[in-house]
């Protein structure tokens, strides 16, 4: 099984600086775990759209909720290697775990944009945080710094405070939470994530505490 090395960065500036000129789009989030909602959300932003790449970002420490971060970085970032290792387009970028801290989305697009600024990045959200991002840490300037990207939710109040762009997904109403409930009680998550990833929270004995 492949793993992250922990003292072996994922990405560094040169391999940011390869894709210079590309369309890229930005997944964010705790990914604790990463299930089928975020890899169908984001296979159709890619398509839709045209982008060159997907990059996932983990969150080290996130701002806008409750910490329910019960296990090692690692693991959130070995189970996103598992779950986007079959798309060629899908790469996982471990910025925010290695700067530490709070992980402001601010902060990596600065970066980001000083490493590759020939790259027209898109941040892809889901309802909920176009409903918050204007709460977010400097919006105005990350909305400058990136194109924004909403996935559309049937039957949810979708209140945009800055122009984006809606693309419309498959209504998957699945959360990180309810898959870490579902290990806590026994039940089956099954086709919920790929099997990489369930096969991993089995063998490391993930959420069962």
């Amino acid at each position: 099984m492949d793993c992250v090395v922990a003292n072996k960065p994922k990405v560094r500036a040169q391999e940011i600086k390869k894709v210079s000129g590309k369309q890229i789009g930005i997944m964010g989030g705790t990914f604790n775990p990463v299930h089928i909602a975020h890899l169908v959300a984001a296979e159709q932003v890619m398509t839709k759209l045209h982008l060159d790449e997907v990059w996932f970002i983990p969150d080290n420490i996130p701002p806008h909720k409750e910490l329910a971060l019960n296990i090692p970085a690692e693991d959130r970032a070995n189970m996103l290697e598992l779950a986007t290792k079959n798309n060629p387009k899908f790469k996982v970028m471990l910025l925010e775990l290695y700067r530490g801290g709070i992980s402001y989305t601010i902060d990596t697009m600065h970066y980001l944009k000083k490493e590759a600024p020939e790259n027209n990045y898109y941040l892809i959200m889901g309802s909920d945080q176009v409903n918050s991002f204007h709460t977010w840490k400097d919006a105005d300037e990350l909305a400058r710094l990136a194109t924004l990207v909403g996935i559309r939710r049937p039957g949810y109040t979708q209140e945009a405070h800055y122009p984006l762009i809606w693309v419309d997904a498959p209504d998957i109403r699945l959360s990180s939470t309810a898959i870490r409930h579902a290990v806590k009680t026994g039940t089956s998550i099954r086709y919920l994530v790929p099997d990489s990833v369930r096969e991993y929270i089995e063998q490391r004995g993930l959420y069962r505490d």
